[in-house]
């Protein structure tokens, strides 16, 4: 036929097919498998002693497969993890970080859980993604947050719980319960709640949320520990204690009111305590004044009675002497102090007392108050002239 003389067949010479030149190849071609596995058994075969089936080269087969089944077993554990080892399931030892070694898969199994990280709950609030701000922002979640308290009033509280697994309480954290997180919030929430519902509310937002945080963790701890959740909890931590929304100014005003309250009776007690003690001198002076004059009063009235009985005494033994005696001594008392002035009034020729003194010597200035009397008259004439 005369397409046999054109070769390649009907289509012209070449690897043409009906509508056109045929397939032609681009780039490298993948290496064929066969012709893979093919070398790799040669180079096994030259390998192993004795050929690829031998009873030699099974045994190492075997020996490698074993080492590196035996090194499978290492592990390692992180800063903030524990592991835990599973023999058939059983939790058998508990290991701390750094580099490890168990049984490997199936004998032994290994659980790495943060047993050593410190996790944080929030109730009352949760963190949002916020497209306007291009971050996370806190949103309020009042059915979380909103309590009733034991003298009926409402509430709204937001804290925070600090918690963590306990070094000997791993087993028990991964096998007793199924969502430590939801347990731990939920536990969270229901402790503050029954705290809350047996306080009033005053003490509560003024000054009892150190005993607030204190009795929550108290009470969370025995409920997980009834658990035998094996987490212990660090802290519990109060993060906003507000009334509600509606009602918060005038529970601002009452607070105001009674901080001006507090204020007035803080200074009524100052002034209190200055002005009692210094009453209480005052009395205590008066006191021992009153008493030292009492005193006084007494030791004078003794003595003179003393005094009197012993001139009664004298008296009696002398009437005459000490008649004369004491009314000497009361007439030296008596003209002790006085202003005297004698003069002999008799000898007169005339017969008239003192005519013969009073036109040469008058009497009546030699007296040295009246001579002071006119001195600090002329005294005040002279300071008024000048």
């Amino acid at each position: 036929m005369p397409w046999k003389n054109q070769g390649g067949g009907p289509w012209g010479s070449g690897p043409k097919g009906p509508w056109g030149s045929g397939p032609q190849s681009a780039g490298p071609r993948p290496p064929d498998l066969e012709d893979l596995l093919r070398r790799g058994q040669d180079r096994l075969q030259q390998i192993l002693p004795g050929g690829y089936f031998s009873g030699m080269g099974v045994a190492i087969i075997l020996l490698i497969a074993v080492i590196v089944w035996l090194f499978s077993g290492v592990f390692r554990v992180q800063s903030e993890e524990l592991g835990v080892v599973l023999r058939f399931g059983k939790h058998v030892r508990t290991v701390q970080p750094g580099l490890n070694y168990h049984w490997p898969y199936p004998i032994e199994t290994v659980l790495l859980p943060k047993a050593l990280r410190v996790s944080t709950i929030s109730i009352g609030m949760s963190l949002i993604e916020d497209p306007a701000r291009r971050g996370r922002t806190m949103r309020d979640v009042p059915e979380e947050s909103l309590m009733l308290t034991g003298d009926e009033n409402i509430v709204d509280v937001d804290f925070t719980v600090l918690w963590r697994i306990k070094p000997d309480g791993v087993g028990n954290y991964l096998f007793n319960i199924q969502n430590p997180e939801g347990t731990v919030k939920a536990v969270a929430e229901s402790a503050m709640r029954e705290v809350v519902g047996r306080a009033n509310i005053q003490p509560i937002l003024t000054g009892a949320r150190t005993t607030t945080e204190a009795n929550v963790q108290d009470l969370m701890q025995k409920t997980l520990d009834s658990y035998g959740s094996g987490i212990q909890v660090a802290q519990v931590q109060m993060q906003k204690v507000d009334p509600p929304a509606q009602v918060i100014d005038a529970f601002r005003d009452v607070q105001a009111a009674r901080a001006d309250l507090e204020r007035l009776q803080n200074e009524a007690q100052t002034y209190s305590n200055r002005v009692v003690p210094d009453a209480r001198g005052r009395a205590a002076q008066i006191l021992q004044v009153a008493e030292g004059y009492q005193q006084q009063a007494i030791a004078e009235a003794k003595g003179q009675s003393a005094r009197f009985l012993k001139v009664y005494d004298e008296y009696k033994k002398a009437p005459d002497v000490t008649r004369q005696r004491i009314y000497l001594e009361t007439m030296e008392r008596i003209l002790g102090n006085a202003e005297k002035l004698i003069y002999d009034g008799g000898g007169s020729s005339s017969g008239q007392s003192g005519q013969g003194v009073v036109p040469f010597l008058p009497l009546s200035e030699l007296s040295p108050r009246r001579q002071a009397a006119p001195a600090a008259g002329q005294q005040q004439q002279s300071g008024a002239t000048r």
